[in-house]
């Protein structure tokens, strides 16, 4: 057992960060981890922080206490920031600021991980600059994000950089059947489907309900002839979206709502709230309606993520190409559209869902950047 073992497809990354384990000054204070959703960046972080607290050789043994306390979340000199919003607040970074000035209180380091560092914007960042400059001598920090482009050069400029690959789908697919006892077929299928996502891919794998209604989406834009249809399209697109935020965040909101009057000691039933415990009401329901926002568009990203193979697939044929496709279970629809139309419209169509990929990730309407991308890729006449 090691920390390691859970980072998929990544050998040349345990290499890199092992390597920096084992040398004598390779360490550095700041670390840029990226690559695509469902690649393990968060993963790559934890197993490293792990490494980082471990006292044995080699480090990151995975049995130890300090490699279980990572693991587990609960090391008191490991700090993890991750946000259910659209944007990390300043308030946020000031006070991982101070945690950071902390000598670690029983570990090697005090270590920072920043799960979502893409959402500060640059105003944020330029406050957490100061400190990735010049950290103190046992802080490290670990940020994660996309890609490079996804934080300022200046924050970039200062961190060691890992890149993280998309993970091959055997691999997820004996993860998926190893791990979770699912047919190989099923897990391949469904590692194919996600693009190598291993969340999504062990969620297609053992839920019909999410590969059916998968289906159903990735048809919808093969229905549209007009712009009504497209108007339309959208609408089903974006109140899916809202649904599924609705159905992830209610019940977990009402929760910490009813949590939080009972800790200020409010009772149950009592209609007029005192001046200052509205102020904590409307600022929790404030919370939860950035959490909201984001879970939709989150959403909303992953079914583009999924036009985008659907269109891939497509160029595939028309390329007159024998690579495997994404979504096997659509051949013969794929084949109908690659039929019908030229490989630059199927080019074309693709860009128009990266537009709206960052228009949405640039907080433009989430309906109105749908609805520009549906008629978009609707059929010319």
């Amino acid at each position: 057992m090691s920390v390691w073992d859970a980072l998929i497809g990544q050998d040349h990354v345990v290499a890199e960060l092992t390597d920096a384990l084992a040398t004598k000054g390779a360490l550095t204070h700041a670390w840029l981890i990226t690559g695509p959703p469902g690649s393990g960046r968060s993963v790559a972080a934890t197993a490293f922080a792990a490494a980082l607290q471990c006292r044995e050789t080699p480090a990151g043994c995975g049995r130890c206490e300090n490699c279980r306390q990572v693991l587990a979340g609960t090391h008191p000199d490991v700090t993890r920031v991750t946000t259910e919003k659209v944007v990390i607040a300043m308030e946020e970074v000031r006070g991982l600021i101070q945690v950071a000035q902390r000598a670690p209180s029983g570990g090697r380091w005090r270590i920072i991980i920043v799960e979502d560092a893409d959402r500060m914007l640059e105003r944020t960042s330029n406050v957490l600059l100061k400190s990735i400059e010049e950290p103190p001598e046992r802080t490290i920090w670990l940020l994660c994000a996309p890609s490079t482009e996804d934080v300022i050069m200046t924050i970039r400029s200062r961190c060691r950089h890992i890149g993280l690959r998309i993970p091959p789908v055997d691999a997820i697919a004996e993860l998926l059947a190893s791990r979770d006892g699912i047919d190989p077929e099923i897990a391949r299928a469904a590692a194919r489907a996600a693009q190598s996502h291993v969340g999504m891919a062990r969620r297609l794998a053992t839920d019909d309900a999410a590969r059916s209604r998968r289906l159903a989406i990735l048809r919808l834009p093969l229905e549209i002839r007009s712009v009504s249809d497209a108007v339309l399209a959208a609408t089903t697109l974006v109140d899916l979206a809202k649904d599924d935020a609705a159905a992830a965040t209610e019940e977990r909101d009402r929760k910490e709502k009813e949590k939080l009057l009972r800790d200020l000691g409010v009772e149950d039933g009592t209609t007029r709230l005192p001046p200052a415990v509205r102020a904590r009401v409307k600022q929790l329901e404030e919370d939860h309606k950035r959490r909201a926002t984001r879970f939709q568009r989150d959403v909303l990203d992953r079914i583009m993520v999924d036009l985008l193979s659907l269109y891939r697939d497509v160029v595939v044929r028309q390329l007159g190409s024998d690579i495997d496709l994404v979504n096997a279970d659509l051949a013969s629809d794929i084949e109908r559209l690659a039929a019908a139309g030229s490989l630059e419209r199927s080019v074309a169509t693709m860009a128009a869902v990266e537009t709206a990929r960052r228009r949405l990730a640039a907080n433009v309407a989430p309906l109105l950047a749908v609805e520009a991308m549906l008629i978009a890729i609707r059929p010319q006449a």
